[in-house]
Order: C-alpha cells, then structure tokens, then sequence
C-alpha cells in the first residue's frame, strides 16, 4: 500500500470516504508500531498511553503474537469452527479455564468483540436461570451492539439517537466512591451502594426475575473507578443467595492490565461468567465468554456461535499472548508501571489544583480533572486540551469519564521504563501548561 501521503492528504480521503460517526482522538495515521511506540506516515514517533484502547498490553506486533499469526495464516485462515473445527479454539479454550478466576469446572466459547461476549453472557445466564433481566451500574460501558449498548451508561456519544433499546434492563449505582450517589464516605458507609442491591430488588426489578448482575470490576470508559476491596464480595453473596448469575466484565481489566491476569482476583471473587476481549489475542479481533460449565452447557445445540467467531488466526494469536506472559511475568510488570504511574500522579496532585482524585489498579490508573476540588466541577474542556498537548508533544493519551474529564492510561505493559518516564513527563508539562 502506498503510504507516501501525508497526514493531511490521508485525514481529506478519510473525510470524503468515511462518515462522521466513528471518531478519532488523534488527527494521524500510522505507518507501523512496534512495542509502546507508534510512528504516523510523516515518520513522527509517538509513545503510545492508549495501546488501541487497552488492546496491546503485550506491545505492538509482539514478537510471539506476530509469528504465530505468520505461521497459522500459512496453514489455513478460516475453516469456521461450526464447520470444521481445529486445534487452536480447543486449546485457548482449555487455557482460559484454567486462568479465570474459579476452582470449579469451566467451559469457554470464542466470539469476535467484547460486546459479542457480553450479549452472549446475558444469552447464556437467560437461558440457564429462565430469567429475563439483567442490572447493570452507572458509569458501565459494555459494547455497542443492540442489547450491549443498552447494557452502557452514557448517553452521548454512545446512546444518542438509536433508541428504542432492548428491554429487561435495570441501572444501579456504581461504587463511586469520589462522586457517591448516595452522599456518603468510605468506609464509613458500610458499603451502602454495594447493600442496597436488597433494596433496588423491591423498587426495579424483583430478585425473582432477574437473571444476571454484570460489572466491570474497574470502570472503563465510565471513568477508571475502582470499588473498595469488599465491594464485589457483598454483590456476589446477594447473588449467590438470589440464583443470579454473577458477569465479570473483564474486557478492558484483563489480560494482566491490573496487576493481575484478570482484575476480579485482587477482590477474591469467582463470578459464574467471565468476559473477555481486546488483548486477548495481541490485537487481532477475538473474545471469550468462559464460566461455569453447569451454565455454559445449559443452551442447545446451536445456540450460540457465529461464522468468525474463535477464528484460528486469532486463537493462535491468543495463545501466543498467554505463552508471553506466562514468560515475562508481565502482570507483575504493570503492577511496576501501576506503582509508578500512581506515584508520579501524586505527586502532580499536590502541584496542580486542576487534579480532584487519583485512582485506579494496577495499571490501569486515572487522573480526574475538576475545575474546584471543594465543588468537584468536571474540567472536561481541561481534559480534552491535555489530549491535544500530549498528541501535539508525542504522547497518545484518552480520556473518558461521564463528564469526559477523567485521563487513563492504558500503555502497553512492555513499555520501557524510559518510555513511561518520557510520557509521564509530556503529562506534567501538559498540566502546567493548562489554566483553570
């Protein structure tokens, strides 16, 4: 392909063939990526803090992802797993029930994206417990499909305009601990919004009916919140007690992003279903549902699948991902840049007033940006011009949050320590540079 345009040129093309809809946070196009480092068509490097959005925790073109893509590209690409089946499918299926958090009998099925797993979660707990609704939490993001985008929080840009949405699905408080629905304070509290689950059971949606509670176990695009260490036991005992299929939502907190390989083990959990995607295979297209075998095998012959889904290129791409980390103790990595990320984020706390919390696990860390921290006004306007800076000084950052004011990073766990230190830096003087 010719890549001798500029960015500029490309940016023209794509607004004459591309419609307005997909949006894009940085105004180039890249050429090639290699670990956390990106460089666009005019040979401008970038440290990359976004990694395709918590995609490439192992790094760009991985050298084991990269090679084992070549090697089963060169066998055969697609056979459909319906159809005729294969090896790897089987044996990443193997490898995930093994890994999720668990100690009893489990069984996974492959699909292509994280709003598929998530629709295939709620098929499956449907079909086992012959409940129709679903509770979900403010703040949640999990796809953008029909029922998966009705299961997602924020309106705009996500919601807006594609209504009606699927039915049976209820909304409850997050554990937001800085911004509480309910006006309280940790620990004080008595993990009031994780109790009144009891409560929304007699004012939304009867214990009876319901079906499964999903949850991330740290907010994504809601914001990077991460409950209190007791959060999600408390949620998972009412379940356990009511026959609800407890999800875990583990598209953006797995595959080592939280120090762990999957986040719901720093909260000593074992939710029945597990969601899994975006760096599970090194960046090709792949996700899993993996979950009890009693309610994986509930649904009939046929009922779940799709023509892509568990395609053998990205299986293998996945197994190359696990292989890596098992290798290079890479959660023990993002655990390192977690520590530092949160020490350096401190540490702009106490210079920039602009700055109202710092939270997160593991590497999976956020900067909440608020005009006054006594009234906590959202600083979204603040928030996008660090992006603009970052972009304009070499770094990727994103942003997110209900309010657009929240900066996470989500860098590649391969990052050199001179890379994370180098766009740390970018950040430190893009806060200095914004006024309040």
């Amino acid at each position: 392909m010719d890549q001798s345009h500029s960015n500029e040129q490309l940016l023209l093309k794509r607004q004459e063939e591309v419609p307005q809809g997909p949006f894009n946070v940085v105004p180039a196009f890249a050429a090639r990526a290699k670990g956390a480092e990106i460089w666009d068509v005019e040979g401008k490097r970038y440290i990359d803090f976004a990694g395709g959005i918590g995609v490439v925790n192992v790094g760009h073109c991985n050298d084991r992802v990269v090679a084992a893509v070549k090697d089963q590209a060169e066998r055969y690409i697609h056979t459909c797993f319906h159809i005729v089946m294969y090896e790897p499918y089987v044996e990443l299926a193997r490898r995930l029930n093994q890994l999720t958090p668990g100690r009893f009998p489990k069984k996974t099925i492959f699909v292509n994206s994280g709003a598929e797993a998530v629709e295939n979660a709620v098929k499956v707990a449907r079909y086992a417990t012959k409940r129709p609704a679903v509770i979900v939490f403010e703040g949640g993001f999990h796809g953008r499909t029909l029922l998966a985008l009705t299961m997602t929080s924020k309106v705009k840009p996500y919601k807006f305009g594609y209504g009606p949405y699927a039915p049976e699905v209820y909304r409850m408080p997050y554990a937001y601990c800085y911004r509480c629905a309910f006006g309280l304070t940790y620990p004080g509290c008595g993990l009031h919004c994780a109790r009144y689950l009891e409560d929304f059971f007699t004012d939304h949606v009867a214990a009876e009916q319901t079906a499964a509670l999903v949850a991330e176990p740290v907010l994504g695009e809601g914001g990077f919140v991460a409950p209190p260490p007791e959060y999600f036991q408390v949620l998972q005992d009412i379940c356990r007690q009511q026959g609800i299929v407890f999800v875990a939502d583990e598209v953006q907190t797995g595959i080592c992003r939280t120090g762990k390989l999957f986040a719901m083990e720093h909260y000593g959990v074992e939710p029945d279903l597990v969601t899994v995607a975006k760096s599970l295979a090194g960046g090709l297209p792949l996700a899993a549902l993996t979950g009890r075998a009693e309610l994986m095998e509930a649904s009939h012959v046929g009922g779940l699948g799709g023509t892509y889904g568990g395609n053998p290129v990205a299986c293998r791409a996945g197994l190359a991902v696990l292989d890596f980390i098992a290798e290079t103790d890479l959660c023990a990595r993002a655990a390192r840049i977690g520590s530092r990320v949160q020490e350096r984020f401190l540490a702009f706390q106490d210079r920039f007033p602009l700055i109202g919390d710092v939270r997160g696990l593991g590497a999976m860390m956020g900067l909440e940006l608020v005009l006054d921290r006594a009234t906590k006004q959202p600083a979204g306007d603040q928030a996008k011009a660090l992006v603009k800076y970052a972009y304009e000084h070499g770094l990727v950052l994103l942003s997110c949050g209900k309010f657009g004011n929240v900066i996470r990073t989500l860098m590649p766990l391969v990052i050199s320590d001179d890379q994370l230190e180098e766009g740390l830096g970018i950040i430190e003087d893009g806060l200095a540079q914004i006024k309040i």
